[in-house]
């Protein structure tokens, strides 16, 4: 009997634990709660649409214009971030599938320390947050699919 309740107990304490840590997606990538780690998700909620952070939409920029690498509108989009070499640093690949650490869109969007030119988006932010950022490098470690 004794070993029954301990065993219930455990049971209990170990599902306990695990639904805490089951923090859904949409807690995580505040001002886009509908953020999900696949492409069509990032495409519309990150590439294509201002939050309510006041970020703006990528292709506010990133839209054909001549003076800025990348057009991630619309069908181009996928083309133009996976396997794609990056324009300031061709040695990375933009986003390099089963890789974030060595995608440089994620090296670009963080602020890393071997960019070039500003942290995305330009201007000082605001910027992704650390939700919005853990559900791009899920994608791109899950293989960066067109999906």
């Amino acid at each position: 009997m004794r070993f029954r309740v301990l065993s219930l107990l455990v049971a209990a304490a170990v599902f306990a634990g695990t639904a805490a840590c089951d923090e859904a997606l949409s807690d995580l990538t505040g001002p886009t709660p509908n953020l999900e780690p696949t492409f069509s998700s990032i495409q519309q909620e990150i590439l294509n649409t201002a939050d309510s952070s006041g970020r703006p939409a990528c292709i506010t920029c990133h839209n054909g214009n001549p003076f800025v690498p990348g057009n991630y509108t619309g069908a181009n989009a996928y083309a133009a971030l996976v396997n794609a070499r990056s324009f300031e640093k061709p040695n990375l690949l933009r986003v390099a599938p089963g890789d974030p650490d060595n995608s440089y869109m994620v090296h670009k969007l963080e602020g890393g320390p071997n960019i070039v030119g500003e942290r995305m988006p330009r201007g000082g932010g605001p910027f992704l947050t650390s939700g919005q950022m853990l559900v791009i490098r899920r994608w791109i470690a899950e293989g960066a699919a067109n999906n």
